[in-house]
């Protein structure tokens, strides 16, 4: 477990009267008092007994009617669907008002209210960072207030369940949908997921936690195999999600598109059955993916509990094929009985039974959620370099050039099913003509220009922007200038993986243009994940700002001057090259943009064969990310957990608690002149493995300041799974430890000594 620090918490905030939760959550709702956002305190036995009771009282055809829900884009296809009782969402499941049992409005989320390709005309949300950026502010209190945040908005609005908490780990820097997700470490994805999801379901609304499990490319993703033995995939991608689920409780988890280890996800009897249901004794519902259904009984028997957005399955699987394999005996009736009581523990026990979401729109606080977003997008910026202590920037600056990445009117986001349409409009977007996003993705950006920003906090300087199209007269303004800020885009949607990790459009050259004329350059990076920088040597700073919300341009700009100091930590690798990672291409890219040319060579010929299924194995097995790293003795541009600050932090001296657990406490003292946030990590080499994070903390100190932390290590992290057992071991002996600053810090060691151990799945 990890000792935790609130950067800026919601609870702080409604004390001080900046924030009022309550506000957040709605105005005064129809059917009931303003929802507290505070988690629910119903215990699991007695929410089982309260769901079987209702069930007991259902006749089948309402009890068939909870296991299958409506894409409601698409619901008018099917005969009888409520049509007129939805809202252009991504899902609803009518209600039981007989029983009380409230119908679900499904949104997408994670990182707002999404309305992708504004199906829901002139409705906005706050746009949250990233996922990536989130995950970057290393602060658990972050990834809370942004889901209170979200679900007090969803809840406005009529939502009850948010189909947020992506968990998927980082394998590949190329992933198109890496940005939706918290990086390539499981104990800081399964922590920060956890908290996001409790924050969400703070409103007593549902949070799914998705994709489950190992969806980790976009390419082929509804054909693709995913291929790692049992004790790394444990160890790994499962590890993240059975934190996560253990400290956010989600009320469903989302079944994913892929298929592991040769079966499809959602019917999955090792994945949903024996470590979800089994060994984790999750008890909520599996609803699956929209389009993830792939049979009944084998489905049902498998585990899975509802088909979501059922229109874009092939078959209306849940429906009237399931009542037929009742009759027949394929499967039991028992069976439906538990698919129908896990449902409703997930609704009782998020508290969404017991509150019902307003029959009509509530007002939303836009102006003081802003700040959630706005804070969120300060704690995750990192600070990437920083030579010669060109930032902060100094406001006495006479001319200021600002260069690209259409600064002048917003901040880039990322597509897909994600997407929120943000407070204040997208000045820029542009519609896809091609590719497996086209039909529910645009190139979007917020409405927060980082130029109105910068000028704003340099009011005597002449801060001039060009578009940097015109590369000689991007060079021209920079050679006259004091400095030069070059915005550098990369833009990355669900449903496609990125081809290369350079940045498009020449960028790069641009880049070093200017660099080249002004050693005073800075680059702010809005991108995905990582990218390469072949400029970097000739760059003095460099700054990831990622994905950065609708309040990304004020984040920027308070980094840029020292507003706010810089405390983002990478939680994903940046490699020097492509092939430093353990996959240089995308899997199944090749192959499917020969589909698509054949198809565009013959337009007249119908339909071809499409994109055929293929296998993706995974050599790294449980040694993601920094581990795969270090095994293969390969040095990154910047490792994980890398980032800068405006103030200078030690450590020292260091106490080593050990034995049947570990823990490990020490001074951090700010030695600069600056107040800042440092991030220790706990990293602790397991025999036969590469260093792995086993805890982390933030704490925030004055200038001349010292704290003494403690952090205690995730026992799970110091083990490795044992397929005999089955369950985790820890081997006796000494292990050494690192208190760092990134992966591949080694400055400040120790020594421990376990006592061996084993622990139940």
């Amino acid at each position: 477990m990890i000792k935790l620090r609130s950067l800026v918490s919601l609870a702080a905030l409604a004390a001080s009267g900046v924030l009022a939760v309550p506000a957040a959550v709605g105005a005064q709702p129809v059917s009931g008092p303003a929802i507290a956002a505070q988690p629910v305190a119903i215990q699991p036995a007695e929410a089982h007994a309260r769901a079987a009771a209702l069930v007991a009282r259902m006749t089948q055809t309402e009890k068939l009617q909870m296991v299958h829900g409506y894409f409601p884009p698409w619901a008018d296809r099917t005969p009888g669907a409520p049509v007129a009782d939805m809202i252009p969402s991504a899902g609803h499941i009518p209600g039981i008002p007989r029983l009380g049992i409230p119908t679900v409005r499904e949104s997408d989320a994670s990182l707002g209210v999404a309305n992708q390709v504004e199906q829901r005309k002139g409705d906005v949300a706050t746009a949250l960072p990233s996922s990536l950026a989130t995950a970057a502010s290393f602060d658990p209190d972050i990834a809370f207030d942004g889901g209170v945040m979200i679900g007090a908005e969803a809840r406005a609005k009529r939502f009850n369940v948010l189909l947020a908490g992506g968990v998927n780990l980082t394998r590949d820097p190329w992933n198109g949908r890496n940005f939706e997700y918290l990086g390539e470490d499981p104990l800081l994805a399964g922590v920060m997921a956890g908290e996001h999801i409790r924050g969400v379901q703070a409103n007593h609304i549902v949070s799914t936690i998705k994709h489950f499990a190992f969806n980790s490319q976009e390419t082929g993703r509804m054909i693709m195999d995913a291929r790692l033995d049992e004790a790394a995939l444990r160890e790994s991608d499962l590890l993240a999600f059975q934190i996560a689920i253990e400290r956010g409780r989600p009320g469903s988890v989302m079944c994913a598109y892929n298929k592991i280890n040769g079966d499809w996800a959602c019917e999955n009897d090792f994945l949903l059955n024996q470590v979800l249901k089994r060994d984790w004794g999750y008890a909520g519902w599996v609803m699956s993916d929209w389009g993830a259904v792939h049979s009944t009984e084998k489905a049902a028997l498998a585990g899975l509990d509802q088909a979501s957005g059922q229109e874009l399955d092939s078959a209306l699987f849940f429906a009237e094929p399931l009542a037929a394999a009742i009759t027949a005996g394929g499967v039991p009736a028992a069976r439906l009985d538990d698919m129908v009581t896990r449902y409703l523990v997930g609704l009782i026990e998020t508290g969404v039974m017991d509150a019902p979401v307003v029959e009509t729109a509530q007002d939303i606080d836009y102006a003081t959620n802003a700040l959630v977003a706005q804070r969120a997008a300060e704690a995750g910026i990192v600070l990437l370099k920083n030579e010669g202590e060109v930032l902060p920037l100094a406001k006495s600056a006479r001319s200021i050039v600002v260069i690209g990445g259409h600064a002048d009117v917003g901040v880039l986001s990322g597509g897909g099913s994600s997407q929120v349409r943000s407070v204040g409009g997208a000045p820029v977007e542009i519609p896809l003509t091609s590719g497996a996003a086209m039909s529910f993705a645009r190139v979007t950006y917020h409405a927060s220009s980082p130029l109105a920003a910068i000028r704003a906090l340099a009011p005597d300087a002449t801060v001039t922007f060009l578009s940097g199209d015109d590369v000689p007269a991007a060079v021209a303004a920079a050679r006259s200038a004091d400095l030069a800020i070059v915005f550098a885009t990369q833009w990355t949607t669900e449903a496609q993986d990125v081809e290369t990790l350079a940045l498009p459009d020449d960028q790069d050259a641009t880049i070093a243009a200017v660099a080249a004329a002004n050693r005073k350059t800075v680059v702010v990076l809005e991108t995905g994940g990582p990218v390469l920088m072949p400029w970097i040597d000739a760059v003095p700073a460099v700054v990831q700002a990622w994905y950065p919300g609708q309040r990304g341009g004020e984040a920027i700009a308070n980094i840029l001057f020292g507003e706010v100091n810089p405390s983002g930590r990478l939680p994903i690798t940046f490699p020097r090259s492509a092939d430093q990672a353990p996959r240089p291409e995308v899997p199944g890219l090749e192959a499917l943009k020969a589909v698509d040319a054949a198809a565009a060579s013959n337009p007249g010929a119908g339909p071809a064969a499409g994109l055929q299924p293929f296998a993706v194995d995974y050599p790294e097995g449980a040694d993601v990310g920094y581990r795969w790293y270090a095994r293969e003795g390969r040095t990154p541009l910047f490792p994980f957990g890398h980032g800068l600050s405006y103030t200078t932090f030690t450590y020292g001296p260091v106490s080593v608690s050990d034995g049947d657990s570990l823990s490990v406490s020490f001074d951090v003292t700010n030695a600069g002149d600056r107040a800042g946030s440092d991030t220790p990590q706990l990293y602790v080499e397991v025999p036969r493995s590469p260093r792995r994070l086993a805890g982390f903390t933030k704490v925030t100190l004055a200038p001349g300041q010292t704290q003494r932390v403690t952090i205690q290590a995730e026992p799970r992290i110091l083990a490795d799974y044992d397929t005999s057992l089955p369950g985790w071991r820890i081997a006796g002996g000494s292990y050494r430890l690192s208190i760092a600053r990134d992966a591949a810090d080694d400055d400040l060691t120790a020594q421990a000594t376990l006592t061996a151990a084993t622990r139940q799945p």
